[in-house]
């Protein structure tokens, strides 16, 4: 039976578990436990050990029980779980003069029907237990028992109780109201830019198509006035186009993890399965981060390909990669289970190098073998860019990215507390469909609220909105970080230097893919709301 190690006794020979990609880099290592369980055999009491706790022992499990540690081990790939000990407080705040004690029995209660295990549980003998209360050395006997119960639940509902905890009545109350919440915001904000902007821009395209005897007349003014401006190509060409290929990948990697979902792959305690899926679908999408960055920068005139292959190949993964060797390192500095070991590296390395590395290449390849048709600009671009005139604080990018990122993020900070609790909690999540809406909802709020910030950037005359609004897009990612940091210290009980750097070093990663993915929706509906309106008017 895999487990954790057992703390209480470790046998001479420790028997490790193969695991796979995705298990070993979520953290698991899995032994052998010295319980032996046959089928449909009951166990009376047996002993496993007998150890004398020392005094160090004694503290360290005293510590374990105050805090609720608890145990993971799985019976034919169904997980158990089971306290230390247990504790008597009059002060649950306060837990100095706390009487400890320790389990030294632990009972197996196991389901089956006909010749398949159903269900696995533990039961703890609340007499059967240690004192740990003083520093002192103890001596205690390891036990364990075992009984069989038939039942009648077959064998394809044993998972369904994992997944019906996020399931319950008062969780999808909750779901559902983020849900409506999010359904609601989109509508008011959708209506609300719909009107607004069908009004003045139907007003724009009366003010800029007037009669043909006024035409000399009409002088120009707000986003009809740059028109020979707001075409003119981004500074950092290559990282620009860099950003697209990248956000595109990250999306189209999120759009296959959700169909993963939904399809019900990432079942409850199917171990690993969600990071060897990112890792093998990350790999297997890079060309399409090639493709979309060679496509935008060659419409755009660029030149250098060598360097947009190396900026595409490392935006996303380069500082990942950094991340994961600081992160490396301190789990190894703790002799924690999350240091990967080095056979595990080379394995990703390889992937990266033998898959991910062609793959982009090609990407870019097939592109360049079709005929680029070059960036198809409504309006000429005059040779020289005017000048932008001096705007208010509240229009410049830092005051934009706070508008754009404050309402999608409005309409998903309900969801993300669950999700946090599943990934860095104990909590099972397993709505998916909920979370696939959510998704929808972000992109759809993400695009709208891009197109509005936009549309007025142009109105006052600034046309340097390229950058603009792919930045305005993205700004959702660093309000997910602004959250990370509230959960962490509000919601959350870690603590320790280990704790703290990987939650804030990983989460940054995450968020930075949201930033470009979000970031890449946003230029993409900004480009064809642009196109669209130019489209629209008659340039001279």
């Amino acid at each position: 039976m895999p487990t954790r190690w057992d703390p209480f006794t470790t046998p001479a020979n420790v028997e490790e578990k193969r695991e796979d990609l995705g298990e070993v880099l979520n953290g698991d290592r899995l032994v052998v436990a010295p319980y032996k369980l046959d089928f449909q055999i009951d166990i009376e009491p047996e002993s496993i050990c007998t150890k004398r706790l020392t005094i160090k022992e004694v503290a360290q499990f005293r510590h374990a029980v105050l805090k609720d540690y608890f145990y993971q081990m799985y019976y034919d790939d169904l997980p158990i779980w089971g306290f230390l000990g247990k504790f008597d407080s009059e002060d649950k705040d306060d837990q100095t003069g706390a009487i400890v004690h320790l389990f030294k029995h632990v009972h197996f209660e196991i389901l089956y029907n006909k010749d398949r295990i159903i269900d696995v549980f533990i039961q703890n003998d609340p007499q059967a237990v240690v004192d740990l209360t003083e520093n002192k050395e103890v001596e205690v006997d390891f036990t364990y028992s075992a009984t069989w119960v038939e039942t009648d639940t077959p064998f394809e509902k044993r998972l369904e109780k994992y997944s019906q905890t996020s399931s319950l009545s008062h969780n999808l109350e909750i779901h559902w109201f983020s849900v409506i919440n999010s359904c609601a915001t989109v509508l008011l904000l959708t209506g609300f830019l719909a009107i607004i902007l069908m009004r003045v821009l139907k007003n724009d395209f009366v003010k800029f198509t007037p009669d043909e005897e006024a035409v000399d007349d009409q002088e120009e003014s707000g986003w009809k006035y740059i028109h020979g401006d707001v075409f003119r190509y981004p500074r950092f060409k290559s990282l620009f186009a860099a950003a697209l290929g990248t956000g595109t990948q990250l999306f189209t990697l999120t759009i296959f993890i959700f169909m993963l979902a939904l399809v019900g792959v990432f079942y409850p305690y199917n171990r690993g399965a969600l990071f060897t899926a990112l890792v093998i679908i990350y790999a297997l999408t890079s060309g399409i981060a090639g493709y979309y960055a060679a496509s935008f920068y060659y419409m755009i005139e660029g030149k250098n390909w060598v360097k947009i292959l190396l900026l595409t190949g490392s935006l996303f993964s380069g500082p990942l990669f950094f991340t994961f060797c600081f992160l490396n390192t301190v789990a190894l500095a703790y002799n924690a289970t999350a240091a990967l070991p080095f056979g595990t590296i080379v394995v990703i390395f390889l992937i990266w190098t033998l898959v991910t590395s062609p793959l982009l290449v090609l990407g870019w390849d097939c592109w360049v073998r079709i005929a680029n048709p070059g960036f198809q600009a409504p309006c000429r671009t005059n040779k020289y860019p005017r000048e932008i005139p001096k705007l208010p604080w509240y229009r410049t990018t830092l005051a934009q990215m706070a508008m754009a990122g404050f309402l999608p993020f409005s309409a998903i900070y309900i969801e993300l507390y669950y999700i946090f609790a599943s990934v860095w909690g104990h909590q099972i999540y397993t709505i998916y469909s909920i979370l696939f809406i959510v998704f929808i909802i972000l992109l759809i709020v993400t695009a709208f609220v891009t197109v509005a910030l936009t549309y007025f950037q142009l109105a006052t005359e600034d046309h340097e909105w390229w950058w603009r609004s792919f930045l305005c897009g993205g700004s959702t990612g660093l309000f997910i970080y602004g959250y990370c940091l509230y959960y962490y210290y509000a919601r959350s009980d870690m603590s320790g230097f280990m704790q703290t750097s990987f939650f804030f070093g990983y989460m940054a990663c995450v968020c930075y893919g949201f930033f470009l993915m979000l970031g890449t929706v946003g230029f993409r509906a900004a480009l064809i709301f642009v196109r669209h309106i130019y489209h629209s008017i008659k340039c001279e």
